[in-house]
């Protein structure tokens, strides 16, 4: 069974960005986010780094890290053929409401879709438990190609910031 990341987080973050679970490329790569079809770094550059292109994966941590955002994921693992948060079976949720407690710089938690909504709410209950605020952005993933690339950075620039 496939298995989630540690978490990106130091004891400055004050957001908590939460994913769903890492996709088939991102495991492969070790690497938060690492199908290069995904925009979660485009809009992270885009809101912190003036648009530049990030020069290797420790840059984009370091990116983060400077902007106090913090990265995991709801789900420790899963079962799942493919990438697709919909064909996520046998879950088991990381420990969420732990880091927290021993973070409480953390002010807001930010889903980056409503797949990892749904899985916080399943296993935690609601997000005001935990933090004074938080904001369900749409998913980053590139199956969510609903929503332009320039709707999607406008809806994070807003959360982010916010």
């Amino acid at each position: 069974m496939p298995e989630s990341f540690k978490p990106v987080i130091d004891a400055r973050a004050q957001v908590l960005i939460l994913g769903t679970m890492p996709g088939e490329a991102s495991l492969r790569a070790a690497q938060y986010y690492a199908h290069k079809q995904n925009k979660f770094w485009p809009v992270i550059f885009a809101v912190f780094a003036d648009g530049r292109a990030p020069l290797d994966y420790a840059d984009k941590l370091a990116v983060l890290q400077k902007n106090k955002l913090a990265l995991w994921d709801c789900l420790a693992a899963c079962v799942r053929h493919g990438s697709l948060d919909g064909d996520i079976r046998a879950e088991r949720p990381n420990k969420i409401p732990a880091l927290l407690n021993k973070y409480g710089s953390v002010k807001k938690i930010i889903f980056n879709g409503r797949a990892a909504y749904k899985y916080f709410l399943k296993y935690f209950g609601a997000p005001q438990h935990f933090c004074a605020a938080f904001s369900v952005m749409p998913s980053t993933s590139p199956a969510n190609a609903a929503m332009s690339f320039a709707q999607k950075l406008t809806a994070w620039e807003n959360g982010l910031k916010s």
